[in-house]
């Protein structure tokens, strides 16, 4: 195997976040994995990269308890544990209280998932800012968890977020950080947050201020976006004529200089470090 980033495309319509790091000594990363209709893609692609029937994973973090990013881990782990195995889990969620109190629709999601612990329990871990692990040749950092002082838009503000150094390379992942998460890490690391690769927030729309963009000034541009969503043209009226922001943030990245822009409409896309 080599140091890559993969991300892999939608199984359906709706936008997702699903990646699978690879390592030169031979680890295998995910990070979220998408909904449950994504998991046999999920599934295929890793015994693709590790060459297995029964695929090991050695860290899979999950960046917050949206669908579109938990639930094929979910799946996997309630339906098809046998098809794959996992060394360890790394999260931090609010409590199942917090979301029925602000994003109630949000709230079975995370009953699902903390339903999930008393099974798989020996292999999950709650993270904290300022944590480091290591898999093989990758060292994650935690840069930041959730702050259950936020009333507004309070699952994607909850996002995980992860520096990632491989490769000689730094990549961040921002889950669905809004501007209220974007707003506290900018506050806390400025211009350290500096990277070679950004996974964009929110799928690249409404996600993170400019200014957090302009900190982290990156090379390469991961857009968990399919091709409505990057062309912000959901009912078929033409480009950016819906309701969501992503052409805006593309003439961000562009202003700031990122030239390498991988889209998932584009299909599974990888980047070697």
């Amino acid at each position: 195997m080599k140091n890559t980033i993969h991300m892999l495309a939608q199984t359906g319509y709706w936008q997702m976040q699903s990646f699978v790091v690879t390592t030169k000594s031979g680890k295998i990363i995910v990070i979220d994995g998408g909904r449950r209709e994504d998991a046999q893609h999920l599934l295929d692609h890793l015994r693709a990269v590790s060459g297995a029937q029964k695929p090991h994973v050695d860290a899979w973090f999950l960046s917050h308890a949206h669908t579109d990013h938990i639930d094929a881990f979910v799946e996997i782990m309630e339906n098809r544990s046998d098809e794959c195995s996992v060394e360890a889990v790394y999260y931090a969620f609010p409590s199942v209280q917090y979301f029925e109190k602000y994003e109630a629709d949000s709230a079975p999601t995370l009953r699902d998932f903390y339903g999930l612990l008393p099974r798989i329990g020996h292999v999950v871990h709650t993270v904290s800012t300022g944590d480091v692990y290591r898999v093989g040749d990758a060292v994650f950092e935690i840069l930041q968890t959730y702050d259950d002082t936020v009333t507004e838009d309070i699952v994607n503000n909850s996002s995980t977020v992860l520096r990632m150094t491989l490769g000689g390379k730094v990549t961040l992942f921002l889950g669905d950080c809004g501007q209220r998460a974007g707003a506290r890490l900018l506050a806390r690391y400025g211009d350290a947050l500096r990277a070679d690769v950004c996974q964009m927030a929110h799928h690249g729309q409404d996600g993170v201020d400019r200014d957090v963009y302009e900190a982290i000034r990156p090379e390469t541009a991961f857009w968990c976006a399919p091709l409505w969503l990057w062309d912000n043209d959901m009912d078929g009226k033409g480009f950016d004529s819906s309701i969501f922001l992503t052409v805006r943030v593309r003439e961000w990245m562009d202003a700031i200089g990122t030239k390498n822009h991988l889209v998932m409409k584009d299909g599974d896309t990888s980047l070697e470090l």
